[in-house]
């Protein structure tokens, strides 16, 4: 297969590294000092390209990638509020591609299933309020995190009590702790932490005055988004539309 690298820092060199392994071939690589590339004629022939940037350039990166018929797998998050249903309606209703997910991690989606489950079963038990706290490196520009957010997603579609989800307090590098950590009961807050080069710390905790339940995924490296998303443009070669991480793993 050929890939096209949007995004040529810590996370690209190991998608770069996982699919060469896998024998794909890498046709062409896109960072900011060549934009110009977009329009080569190695981007046009790649089979998909996967991108990992930031949330300013995704959906510009998106754009340039559809305009040159190229499907695109993205880890990025923070274009969706002002651009989802643009996307949305290019992948259902104009025949672009773009799998998207805020964590590739074979171990996040197994993580996203157990915490559908578990609000599921918890939906019984009002005594037990839950909150979620997420924790990343310092480089990390959004938060609270696009994986926090997915998973607070499945927590409403399960827990009837919580109407939506609220960003709590913010605990930076160098100690400033701002946010608040004030919420109505229908509100599930997320707590978020930035410190040195945490790959990524997820914990959901369900607390009544008797005890405490907390589920935690904790990523040892970025190896396991990395290789997330080689699967991903595996199966994104050969399907069309938006697609997400139940499409390539599917625990219903």
């Amino acid at each position: 297969m050929k890939i096209a690298l949007i995004g040529y820092g810590k996370m690209g060199k190991m998608i770069e590294q996982i699919a060469l392994q896998r024998g794909h071939e890498i046709v062409c690589i896109i960072d900011i000092d060549n934009q110009e590339d977009f329009g080569s004629e190695a981007f046009r022939n790649a089979d998909v390209a996967i991108e990992f940037t930031n949330p300013k350039v995704a959906y510009n990166n998106y754009m340039k990638s559809f305009a040159a018929g190229v499907k695109v797998v993205s880890g990025s998050t923070g274009w969706i509020d002002e651009h989802g249903d643009e996307v949305r309606h290019m992948c259902t209703q104009e025949g672009k591609t773009l799998f998207w997910s805020s964590n590739f991690s074979l171990g996040v989606a197994l993580f996203s299933a157990v915490n559908k489950y578990l609000a599921k079963i918890m939906n019984r038990f009002d005594e037990y309020d839950v909150s979620m706290s997420e924790t990343h490196h310092i480089h990390k520009l959004d938060a609270p995190s696009g994986t926090a957010i997915t998973l607070a997603e499945g927590i409403l579609e399960n827990l009837d009590r919580k109407e939506r989800w609220v960003p709590g307090t913010l605990l930076a590098a160098d100690g400033t702790l701002s946010g608040t950590t004030e919420c109505t009961p229908e509100e599930l807050p997320i707590n978020s932490i930035r410190e040195s080069e945490v790959p990524g710390i997820h914990s959901i905790c369900y607390e009544s005055e008797a005890d405490s339940i907390t589920i935690t995924h904790d990523a040892k490296s970025r190896r396991g988004f990395a290789l997330g998303a080689v699967l991903a443009a595996e199966y994104t070669a050969g399907h069309q539309g938006l697609l997400g991480m139940s499409n390539l793993f599917d625990f219903n």
